[in-house]
């Protein structure tokens, strides 16, 4: 493939190079940009960049439906079928700025304002239009053979709510039909395993606009999984030697000045009081909880013997997310971490970070994801230490020592700048939604800087006071990200001890509800999740409806079963696992949910 790079050059690269299809879909979105013009010439144009899944082009105009979305792209298959080349010219800034103004074309006079007096501008012209872009692009529109448009959302103008609200197009493209054909197949799987659509079906979560953006309300299904989760990580973590604190969910600015959040973060928080009356008190729901628990620590004194301090919570947060950047579960503006601070000598760290992330692996397997994680070294940004605690020195020394320590542990990870704590490095464990997007799960880092400010110490062997180290860490991480990323994980094909449900009791008739009760009553006594399904339905339907409803075991039971003590099992494991008795399924199905297996299905119900 032929494309014309950055600095105007055409170079040959090959179609396996992953530029090669980043630059096919950012022209992609300059035919979709023609496209849309063609048929809306008031639509104005904002950005529209290549994305690890496809691309995307931001407009401002009305939304499109479906029916617009096929329109624009009959249309962008015209345009390409024309096959006009791609040039590259450019223009000082003050040209641009009037060419764009001539062309009444606000968002790109913006984006140029915003560049260096100096700066050469680089335009990108397919026939008679022509866009603002640094490039790359392909040489000739005729090398895009296969694309789609997915979507259509709302998106504002630089992620700002403060800004104009745009309408944004979401596609994708493949340098050939079978390669677009697989990823729309693989787009078709990831809508039913959608967290957002499929908790919402199982019934274990809900949004209501009364109640706000970012405020979920977990449904009994929902609050059943979180309270499982939560019981397990708190009691691993104290078997691990973790002390449990509980402290408030707001407090005075004060304690955010000292921990310098104030500076650093009061845009994401929720400030209640007014700022601006002398006499008023202002306060702030908490972002974290770390300030806490350093007073919780400083409320006696500590000596080398009594380190690590180890302090776990079940902490909920607050955090003022843009409107824009909110979705589903997986980000909120009120959830729940299992969230936990360690203050340790100088010599500990190495030890009690290999133990953050050997209680971060245990969680991740128990729960089956340890193989969809990768790990990101957050760095700080060399060129922006305004953003941070302390001098770069510093920060060199820390960060040399977090290297140090994850490759003893041969953690294979990649080093990102520019994201870390305003306070230390961090240790990001990364996932992807079902749509490739990447969230943090579980965090831990390295602070150097906090106890300093908050006047932590305690006193060495030598008889002198010393700063501790801090690490700051989640063992599992937000619980209602976590349970989106199950939900999408299993498809809602939970393993059965995280199961809201784990076995419903179907009697043939109502003749048999009493004996199907006697069951459910020795089911619940063995501390197993279950239910009777009572309805006067036919026990066909009745297995049908448990099935949908993604129950892992159903049990049978008719005369024979209630004769001899027994219940006819059917999983979503094995199917019709036949008849047994009601001790042995106990025995069985206990054992599987105080292990936490995770059981593979051999065949459908």
């Amino acid at each position: 493939m032929n494309i014309i790079t950055k600095e105007g050059e055409v170079k040959e690269i090959d179609n396996q190079d992953p530029l090669a299809l980043s630059t096919l879909r950012h022209t992609a979105s300059h035919v979709l940009a023609e496209a849309v013009q063609n048929l809306y010439p008031d639509a104005k144009l904002a950005i529209g960049p290549s994305i690890d899944t496809g691309f995307y082009y931001d407009f401002d105009c009305p939304p499109f439906s479906r029916e617009d979305l096929d329109a624009i792209e009959k249309e962008m298959k015209k345009i390409i079928k024309k096959g006009a080349r791609m040039e590259r010219s450019t223009m000082p800034r003050e040209e641009a700025i009037a060419f764009f103004k001539a062309k009444n074309e606000p968002y790109k006079v913006e984006l140029i304002q915003d560049l260096p007096e100096d700066a050469v501008i680089s335009l990108y012209s397919q026939g008679e239009f022509t866009d603002l872009c640094a490039g790359p692009h392909v040489t000739c529109v005729k090398a895009i053979k296969a694309f789609k448009l997915l979507s259509s959302s709302g998106a504002y103008w630089r992620g700002s709510e403060k800004n104009a609200m745009l309408t944004r197009v979401y596609g994708t493209a493949y340098m050939d039909k079978d390669s677009l054909n697989a990823h729309l197949e693989q787009l078709e799987e990831a809508k039913k395993r959608d967290h957002n659509k499929l908790g919402r079906e199982m019934g274990l979560f809900a949004t209501v606009d009364v109640i706000g953006q970012g405020l979920p309300l977990l449904m009994p299904k929902g609050a059943a999984m979180i309270q499982t989760l939560q019981r397990w990580i708190e009691d691993e973590e104290e078997r691990r030697g973790y002390m449990r604190t509980k402290t408030p969910l707001m407090a005075k600015k004060d304690l955010y000045i000292i921990s310098d959040h104030w500076d650093h973060y009061k845009e994401g928080m929720f400030i209640l009081g007014d700022e601006e009356k002398e006499d008023s008190e202002v306060f702030a729901l908490r972002p974290m909880t770390c300030p806490f628990q350093y007073y919780v620590y400083k409320q006696s004194p500590k000596s080398y013997r009594d380190l690590p301090c180890r302090y776990g919570e079940t902490s909920t947060l607050f955090r003022n997310e843009e409107s824009g950047e909110m979705h589903g579960l997986t980000r909120v503006r009120q959830f729940t971490i299992s969230e936990g601070h360690l203050v340790v000598r100088p010599d500990q760290i190495e030890e009690e970070f290999r133990g953050c992330v050997d209680l971060a692996k245990y969680c991740l397997e128990t729960l089956g994801l340890e193989e969809d994680v990768t790990y990101e070294l957050s760095l700080a940004d060399p060129d922006n230490m305004s953003k941070y605690m302390g001098t770069r020195e510093l920060w060199d020394q820390v960060e040399d020592r977090m290297r140090e320590i994850l490759n003893h542990i041969g953690i294979q990870y990649k080093e990102v700048t520019g994201e870390a704590a305003f306070y230390g490095p961090k240790l990001d464990i990364q996932a992807k939604n079902v749509y490739g997007k990447e969230d943090t799960m579980i965090t831990i880092q390295l602070d150097m800087f906090l106890a300093e400010r908050f006047d932590m110490s305690f006193t060495d062997k030598d008889g002198q006071k010393k700063r501790p180290y801090i690490i700051h860490r989640t063992s599992m991480g937000c619980y209602e990200r976590t349970l989106a990323w199950l939900i999408e994980k299993y498809a809602g094909l939970f393993p059965t001890w995280l199961c809201p449900e784990q076995v419903r009791v179907l009697p043939i008739s109502e003749k048999h509800i009493d004996y199907a009760d006697q069951v459910l009553a020795e089911l619940k006594h063995a501390g197993i999740k279950a239910t009777v399904d009572d309805r006067a339905e036919k026990i066909g339907y009745k297995i049908r409806q448990t099935r949908m409803e993604k129950v892992p075991y159903m049990l049978v039971v008719g005369a024979q079963e209630e004769e001899e003590h027994t219940v006819s099992v059917r999983s979503r494991y094995l199917g019709d696992e036949g008849q047994k008795p009601v001790a042995e399924f106990i025995e069985a199905i206990k054992k599987e949910i105080d292990t936490k297996e995770i059981r593979k299905i051999e065949q459908q119900q």
